[in-house]
């Protein structure tokens, strides 16, 4: 059996146009083409098709999901079974944030009484749901580089780490209102540069990259603005100028 571009559009839930770019981009091409020229779909392609849409509520982005389905040695149970993990994990970190959700709304109904640190503690920032995205603008060079040396932490380590960043975040937000090139922000700033060099390997022009990512990716906006409305869009504007001084005077010195 097979259908018609706007049955499949119909049937699954997306746009017609949403299927037209997955042929142009070669991720998802129609088994046949009538003689009138419309897109027929096999049961073939619609598997396919579930396949890209779970990778898709995981936030691959297409050309990796393109580059991933088409490896000789895909196997589509196992990418299934890979999805079910992901998933899973998701949601855990779903519930953890609807509970703390749940305190928050006691905490400003007064009925119970929250810390500064327990308002955060439902945000896991050890997970990174964007490593595929970082290899995609960074290669896998520098992400492996990265994860070898988290690799090595113990446990403690990882939290003390975890607990530093948010710090970090916590006072940056404080300053958020103010100017990113102060004293008080570039030393913060120099901080964060300082920090992300234990676990991973930026260049200048990568870190100055990286505070580009915080306001472009919406999901990186979202989490990071959870600290304080903004927060993002101050940080990508400090590590800029931060980025930017570093690179003219190491430029001058030299």
């Amino acid at each position: 059996m097979t259908y018609k571009v706007k049955e499949v559009a119909d049937l699954v839930g997306i746009s017609v146009r949403t299927l037209h770019h997955y042929d142009e981009i070669g991720l998802l091409v129609p088994d046949q083409i009538s003689e009138a020229g419309y897109r027929l779909y096999s049961e073939d392609n619609l598997e396919t098709l579930q396949q890209i849409l779970f990778f898709r509520e995981l936030d691959f982005p297409l050309k990796k999901i393109k580059e991933l389905m088409n490896r000789p040695d895909y196997d589509r149970q196992e990418a299934l079974e890979l999805h079910r993990k992901l998933i899973l994990e998701k949601r855990n970190r779903l519930d953890k944030l609807l509970d703390l959700i749940d305190k928050t709304i006691l905490h400003v109904k007064g009925e119970i009484k929250m810390s500064q640190k327990e308002k955060f503690e439902g945000f896991d920032f050890t997970h990174n749901p964007y490593e595929q995205e970082a290899r995609d603008r960074w290669g896998d060079k520098k992400v492996d580089e990265a994860k070898e040396k988290k690799g090595k932490l113990t446990d403690a380590e990882q939290k003390e780490m975890q607990n530093e960043m948010e710090e970090l975040y916590r006072q940056m937000a404080a300053l958020r209102h103010g100017e990113p090139d102060s004293q008080q922000a570039q030393k913060l700033t120099h901080e964060w540069y300082l920090w992300l060099n234990k676990v991973g390997n930026y260049s200048l022009e990568a870190f100055k990259g990286l505070g580009e990512l915080y306001t472009d990716d919406k999901r990186f906006k979202k989490n990071i603005d959870q600290f304080g409305e903004g927060l993002s869009e101050f940080l990508r504007q400090s590590m800029a100028v931060y980025a930017d001084r570093e690179i003219k005077e190491r430029s001058d010195r030299s």
